[in-house]
């Protein structure tokens, strides 16, 4: 198998499973949409991008493809946080004022993640990677 793509299906994968696991220990339940769920410690897109990154720079050395995966992994970091979680913390409002005003609609947000989910989920990928390119 192509050790890019194995290091990031890994780092994928690997960050959703222990996500489940976490939400399994502290609410005691899952349920599928549990599976796609948004949001939530690590941050399994972090996770992606930095795997793709850095095993296409230890495979590849500075690169094109490397340039190329680092400006991915910023800018897909950069929404995770940045962008996603003003978003979902504007839809906890919406909902308290549609709740305030006694106005039934169903609406859905994902809150996106924190800095220290896209760190610790960052710190996943990479050491995925790191593990795969040396335990090759």
């Amino acid at each position: 198998m192509n050790i890019i793509l194995l290091a990031v299906i890994l780092a994928g994968f690997g960050s959703q499973l222990l996500k489940l696991i976490i939400y399994w220990f502290k609410h005691k339940t899952l349920s599928w949409k549990d599976l796609v769920v948004t949001g939530g410690m690590p941050s399994s897109h972090s996770a992606f991008v930095v795997s793709l990154a850095a095993i296409i720079y230890l495979v590849e050395g500075t690169s094109t493809s490397f340039a190329i995966s680092l400006i991915l992994a910023v800018i897909v970091i950069r929404d995770a946080f940045g962008v996603r979680r003003s978003v979902g913390e504007e839809g906890i409002i919406i909902n308290q004022i549609l709740k305030k005003v006694k106005l039934k609609t169903r609406t859905h947000f994902a809150l996106g993640h924190t800095p220290s989910q896209v760190i610790i989920g960052s710190l996943l990928g990479f050491g995925v990677a790191v593990l795969v390119y040396y335990l090759r």
